[in-house]
């Protein structure tokens, strides 16, 4: 698996995934849980990963007294198409403990001990009713996922309005904050 600064992906072959986590699950802290995630997903489903971002520690959004999260984004390759890619990283979610999506919609924001989000697949764009809606629809608000996007898709523009990720990134209002950790 490729890491930042080794590849950067096609962007007509993108398939973008975020991940984070800000509990600790079987697998141990937040950090670990996200890099064992990686690895399931790369043995049980038919997903490979060819590149990832370093991991970011990032404060609750909305800020809380919640534990800070452990945030990435990796690009993939997969034959799945977006609706069974989503259901692929539901059942991944739920080797970790994560509520079901019911119950997600019910407490938003809550601590996680793991979230996997497609973030975009190729340039594809869906806006329901039914899930995927893709790009995701708050991307664009989200340091956690444009800075570390940026390690391994710099190019990426948003398929809705084609704006550039750097100028994603220079439009965040600030909320938050985004480190990277190794």
């Amino acid at each position: 698996m490729a890491r930042a600064n080794d590849t950067q992906v096609k962007i007509e072959e993108m398939i973008l995934i975020g991940i984070g986590s800000n509990l600790p699950s079987d697998y141990g802290p937040a950090r670990e849980t996200c890099a064992a995630a990686l690895d399931i997903l790369q043995q049980q489903e038919p997903i490979t990963i060819v590149a990832r971002s370093r991991w970011y520690r990032s404060s609750p959004v909305p800020m809380s007294d919640q534990p800070w999260f452990v945030n990435g984004v990796i690009a993939v390759e997969s034959e799945l198409d977006p609706v069974a890619l989503l259901a692929a990283l539901h059942r991944i979610e739920a080797v970790f403990g994560r509520p079901s999506q019911e119950a997600r919609i019910a407490t938003p924001n809550a601590p996680r001990t793991l979230d996997l989000d497609l973030l975009a697949y190729h340039d594809v764009i869906r806006d329901g009713p039914e899930p995927p809606i893709l790009p995701h629809p708050r991307l664009a608000e989200r340091a956690f996922v444009l800075l570390p996007m940026r390690e391994i898709a710099p190019d990426w523009r948003h398929p809705v309005d084609g704006r550039a990720l750097a100028d994603l990134i220079e439009a965040l209002s600030g909320e938050g904050i985004v480190q990277p950790i190794d």
